[in-house]
């Protein structure tokens, strides 16, 4: 007789509440790889959203994730951020450290096509980055930055952090960090950008990244933009809707206004790159010491429901914070 292993899960059961639950995971299906969890994270904006239960009904199919179980709002078993070893499956996968776009779980069967080899040299804790750096990637693509280019990013969380980090190891471009938490000032120096307050004068740059999430900060993008420039808006605004001076710069200035979302490929890019080519070099491109300073706490897998309401509640600072399994 066959003992089936047991998992356990984090799922999110009300306005900032949540529990860990308990399952018994299925016989590996063909195609599938068993992951056992090393490391997960959370990125404030998205996971923030979920756990206080302001994800638009509109938005709900949209917004599923790979592995998702529940349905919006709650109860909803959400996450995109794992990274662990595969203990069963196919050898050619046996022992490789994988990342997936999966939920916060111990020990999971996942499809073969939705897991990524971690590039050797890539510390496993470092890779729960790759859905932010995937997202950044994706952001510059969709805004056509070029060489040469003045960029202003507006939000020092960890996707703008992460588009800084892209956009100035490009030739000649100029990046500038805004944000009005300055002790995030030595970080954005070390990204090799500049770092300004919300108070900075600026107003000439050819990109301008919206990356805070803030419904206020489109509005502040416009001013910082120079003539025919384009601002890329990246955070994500939930149930909250900007409201936009389109009768000042935006129209005298007639900058254009683009969004960009990770859930389909730029379509400059499109032809030619699948998700899973994208999430490949999101990987590789987490391949830098520095990206370490992304990573602004840590607890453990058992303290997760109490760890999400506390970032969902006052995450000030808080860039990517790492879930820790002690035990499979």
């Amino acid at each position: 007789m066959t003992t089936r292993l047991k998992s356990q899960a984090y799922w999110t059961t009300g306005p900032l509440m949540g529990e860990i639950r308990q399952a018994v995971l299925p016989d590996l299906s063909d195609g599938q790889v068993r992951v056992q969890a090393l490391f997960s994270g959370i990125s404030r904006g998205t996971e923030s959203m979920v756990a206080q239960g302001l994800v638009p009904r509109r938005e709900w199919a949209r917004m599923r994730c790979p592995a998702q179980e529940g349905a919006f709002p709650f109860p909803v078993k959400y996450g995109y951020s794992l990274v662990g070893i595969v203990e069963a499956g196919p050898a050619r996968w046996l022992g490789r450290t994988v990342f997936a776009l999966h939920p916060h779980q111990t020990r999971a069967n996942i499809d073969e096509a939705l897991v990524q080899r971690i590039p050797s040299g890539l510390p496993p804790r470092r890779a729960v980055l790759a859905a932010n750096m995937e997202t950044a990637l994706n952001g510059l693509w969709d805004a056509g930055i070029l060489p040469g280019d003045r960029v202003t990013i507006v939000g020092a969380g960890t996707v703008g952090l992460l588009v800084a980090f892209l956009a100035a190891r490009m030739p000649g471009v100029q990046v500038t960090i805004v944000d009005k938490d300055e002790r995030k000032a030595p970080l954005a120096r070390r990204l090799g950008c500049a770092f300004a307050s919300p108070s900075w004068t600026f107003d000439n740059a050819d990109l301008v990244v919206e990356a805070s999430g803030n419904p206020e900060a489109l509005a502040f993008c416009f001013g910082r933009a120079a003539f025919e420039a384009t601002i890329l808006a990246l955070g994500w605004y939930g149930t909250t809707s900007p409201a936009l001076p389109l009768g000042e710069d935006f129209h005298a200035k007639r900058l254009r206004l683009i969004s960009s979302q990770v859930g389909q490929v730029a379509n400059v890019q499109r032809a030619r790159w699948t998700h899973g080519r994208r999430l490949s070099k999101a990987l590789e491109l987490l391949l830098d010491d520095r990206l370490d300073a992304l990573l602004t706490g840590e607890s453990s897998f058992a303290s997760l429901p109490a760890t999400m309401r506390q970032l969902a509640m006052d995450g000030t600072g808080t860039l990517c914070h790492v879930v820790r399994y002690d035990e499979g």
